[in-house]
């Protein structure tokens, strides 16, 4: 029975952080390029998804203001795959390779378990400030072994599902139902894997402490 209590920061904090950037560097291009899609064509709707993205990093740039890696990672992508997109004619070619990219996620996230380092707890300790006791809790380490496999599963169904999708359904429809697809995968996968860890908590006689202050540092 372990009873040292699990320290988890307010999640709150981190979604109103992390919002902004995630409407600005995933959301506007898709809406952009769904709407554009079927009133100027898949080059010009490419192009527009690009423009903003790229407008995007200029004018934080011009204005001082903080690059966020998710909009700069979202820019770099999506210029990559436009690029090879107008390069080879095909918009297959477009949507393959995030759909790609989805297997060899699923792999690190498989193979890091046997290693010894989940990956799931390493991009939580990247993103959440948890301190030293909650980071070697047994339930802690516990929970995100099972994370790390878990989403290497649902992974794997992501992309058998995306890759359905673009073989059988046309642009317009895909698009809309990946850009869902996805953040839904994620949702499915933590809400999951955070039930069974109250059930594991429960067990274990362990209490969650949700504190604000272990935020400031991240957020600094």
């Amino acid at each position: 029975m372990h009873h040292r209590p699990v320290v988890i920061p307010d999640l709150r904090h981190v979604v109103r952080h992390a919002l902004p950037n995630l409407v600005e560097g995933k959301l506007v291009p898709v809406a952009l390029f769904v709407g554009f899609l079927e009133l100027v064509g898949n080059v010009a709707a490419l192009m527009i998804a690009l423009s903003w993205s790229l407008g995007s990093l200029g004018f934080r740039k011009l204005t001082g203001r903080q690059v966020s890696g998710i909009v700069l990672l979202s820019a770099v992508t999506l210029g990559a795959r436009t690029i090879a997109a107008l390069v080879t004619g095909s918009m297959l070619v477009y949507f393959l390779q995030p759909t790609i990219t989805t297997v060899f996620v699923a792999i690190a996230f498989l193979v890091s378990v046997p290693m010894g380092k989940p990956l799931a707890q390493r991009l939580a300790f990247d993103l959440l400030p948890f301190d030293d006791d909650t980071k070697t809790h047994p339930v802690v380490s516990r929970f995100f072994v099972r994370l790390s496999l878990f989403w290497a599963a649902t992974s794997m169904v992501n992309f058998a599902i995306t890759m359905w999708l673009l073989l059988n359904v046309s642009t317009t429809t895909f698009v809309l139902v990946k850009s869902v697809l996805g953040p839904a995968t994620a949702i499915v996968t933590v809400g999951t894997m955070l039930v069974w860890l109250r059930r594991d908590v429960r067990r274990s006689g362990t209490t969650i402490v949700w504190t604000r202050r272990a935020m400031q540092p991240a957020l600094a």
